[in-house]
């Protein structure tokens, strides 16, 4: 059979709720943030970010956080076919903290859960079948049917050709070993434990675990000594790590020393957090043991990710990209402290986004301003009509991809609301209409507290009127604005899209808005999306694309704004912009409900009408804008372009 993955964990699966303030006990802790968990959890998303086919084996519970880690480990790239639901079970929660640089506080809620009602049932041979590697951890050896569950597994790999790999993962109090609030307590001495491990090393090709992990699994605290007690009984590799003092491999004998194993280059950083860190070690190792490089590469890769996670918040977020990886560690470390590195955030923040939208089409109904202009507006026809809208988004959508929305939280709270459902790309606005120097909406805060209340899929859009003609004064006053909202989208994971229109107050030629979106990247400010007029210049357009790439190559890109313009203007536009593969789509508004608002507000049209009509005229634009794409793909084809 074809080995379409590169390896299947197998294990826990968990929500980790990770303390949001730190330097305080757990009791102190007020908000939390929400990331995917539990060690072959994170192992099989930080090898995906590595670039390895990765699949996971586990259940989630039939709620909202088993479908919040499917849905995140789909967006990871992972192969979730073994991500099984149990009905009658919940996902397991795990809550954890920073309380200083010794002391990481954490409960496992994991009674009954989901992800330990594995059963020999829920493997599948074909499922096994497909994988080169099978890894799994001592958490499920401590229960007979998870036990029995990873045995099979086991098993079915051998019979396939895959290789096999353990990371130890000794957590005393789920081998009941200890209390509910003992969580962080990483070793305790136990017979039963150890002899319940050492039934099962001879069925591995890799293991993996900490000095005190090897000494559970040796039965003594004495390392040399329980290295050897597992060579005793399995002639797999051993991976010992050793915290700051980096990790050693041992292929044969275990020599009296562990400064005798085979070691990679460690990485002196700023312990900021320890949990998760052991996974980060394990994916990396993982690569370079997958893709048959020797120890010495594949310990540099595993300590390098072990240190992306201890220098990070949360566990899964923190683990690298393969490209984040490489210039790390060609580059080397500048910051101690990684997560202040701006270059490598940077790298990490765009190499890890999530969804790819590389072909959107966006109806932008956002408009705040322009409708209360029009007769017979108010508030709450307003806030109707934006359902409307988005009913018209949704029926030309159809459940497919690459549709959009724009839609605002003041007077468009009840689409905006609805929309949450619908798989679309969510843009939300936080300028104040037509403000200039640029002022947010009162519900954004001056200090942008508000985006603590976004949901993570929406983004962050802001417009705003600079001109390279402006004043220093007029010029500071936008960035600063622009510069503390760009920092706090970071800072709540939230995408930021950027629109500048520089043609509405001042003269523009084909330098005006590569200048200004040259003077926006040297302030340190790197949107996620740029929204642009319409040039009329292909001069125009190369240059604004070039100013992108040349201070960012991995931005999202650029979307056409529409300006009310007529539809056979906007095909002339379309035509242009869809030459430059930095233009990803359109986002249009009044173009598509302008008339029909007038006429709704006046009572001319009824609701059904409003919405036939709007989707029509979306729909219209959208095949303009395939046509346009379509056009441009057949000329490259022909060699035209």
């Amino acid at each position: 059979m074809t080995k379409d993955l590169d390896l299947i964990t197998i294990g826990r699966s968990s929500v980790d709720l990770y303390g949001a303030q730190i330097g305080g006990r757990l009791e102190d802790m007020r908000s939390f943030e929400k990331y995917v968990g539990g060690s072959p959890t994170n192992m099989a998303t930080g090898t995906a970010r590595l670039g390895l086919r990765s699949a996971l084996l586990t259940k989630v519970g039939d709620e909202h956080m088993g479908r919040f880690l499917r849905e995140e480990l789909i967006k990871e790239g992972v192969d979730v076919t073994g991500v099984l639901t149990d009905p009658d079970r919940l996902t397991a929660l795990v809550l954890l903290g920073i309380r200083d640089e010794e002391q990481f506080p954490l409960i496992f809620y994991r009674e009954n859960c989901a992800d330990m009602a594995l059963s020999v049932d829920d493997v599948d041979e074909a499922f096994i079948a497909r994988a080169r590697a099978v890894v799994a951890t001592g958490t499920h050896l401590s229960n007979p049917r998870t036990e029995a569950a990873v045995l099979k597994a086991l098993e079915l790999a051998r019979k396939h050709g895959a290789q096999t790999a353990l990371d130890i993962d000794f957590r005393p109090n789920l081998w009941g070993l200890s209390g509910h609030g003992d969580g962080e307590n990483r070793f305790i001495a136990s017979d039963a434990v150890t002899a319940k491990l050492q039934s099962t090393l001879h069925l591995f090709d890799l293991i993996v675990g900490t000095e005190e992990e090897f000494h559970i699994a040796g039965g003594t605290t004495d390392t040399i000594a329980a290295l050897r007690a597992v060579r005793a009984v399995s002639g797999a590799v051993l991976v010992c790590k050793r915290g700051a003092d980096g990790a050693a491999a041992f292929v044969g004998d275990i020599p009296d020393s562990l400064n005798d194993g085979q070691t990679g280059p460690g990485f002196p950083i700023e312990v900021f957090n320890v949990l998760g860190a052991g996974d980060g070690f394990m994916s990396g190792l993982l690569k370079g043991w997958l893709d048959n490089e020797d120890w010495p590469t594949s310990l540099k890769y595993a300590n390098a990710c072990g240190a992306f996670a201890v220098s990070r918040h949360g566990c899964t977020p923190a683990y690298p990209s393969w490209e984040e990886l490489l210039f790390f560690l060609d580059r080397g470390i500048q910051e101690k402290a990684l997560r202040k590195d701006q270059a490598l955030e940077q790298i990490h923040w765009s190499t890890t986004r999530k969804l790819d939208w590389d072909d959107i089409r966006v109806f932008a109904f956002d408009h705040r301003s322009q409708m209360e202009e029009m007769e017979g507006a108010t508030p709450e026809k307003i806030s109707a009509f934006k359902e409307l809208c988005l009913e018209a988004a949704v029926a030309q959508a159809a459940g497919r991809g690459g549709h959009g929305i724009l839609c605002d939280g003041r007077v468009g709270t009840r689409a905006l609301h609805a929309a949450a459902d619908q798989g679309l790309w969510i843009g939300r606005p936080v300028e104040w209409p037509g403000s200039r120097p640029l002022r947010l909406e009162p519900q954004v805060g001056e200090d942008c507290g508000g985006l603590k209340e976004w949901p993570t899929n929406h983004v962050v859009k802001c417009l705003c009127f600079p001109h390279p003609d402006d004043d220093d004064a007029m010029w500071e006053d936008h960035l600063s604005t622009v510069r503390r909202l760009f920092q706090s989208c970071r800072r709540n994971g939230l995408e930021f899209l950027l629109e500048v229109i520089p043609s509405k107050v001042g003269a523009v030629d084909d330098t005006t808005t590569p200048t200004v979106i040259q003077r926006i990247y040297d302030a340190g400010i790197y949107p996620d999306w740029w929204k642009l007029e319409p040039f009329r210049t292909e001069a125009a357009w190369a240059a604004s694309c070039e100013a992108i790439e040349r201070n960012d190559k991995r931005t999202r890109g650029i979307v056409v704004l529409g300006l009310d313009a007529p539809e056979d203007d906007l095909r002339e536009s379309f035509a242009l912009a869809t030459r430059f593969p930095l233009v990803k789509g359109f986002a249009v508004g009044r173009t598509i409900f302008g008339q029909v608002a007038r006429d709704w507000f006046a009572g001319k049209l009824d609701d059904r009408e409003a919405v036939s009509r709007m989707t029509e005229n979306y729909a219209r634009l959208c095949d303009i804008w395939g046509d346009a794409r379509d056009s441009v793909q057949k000329q490259k084809a022909q060699g035209a372009v």
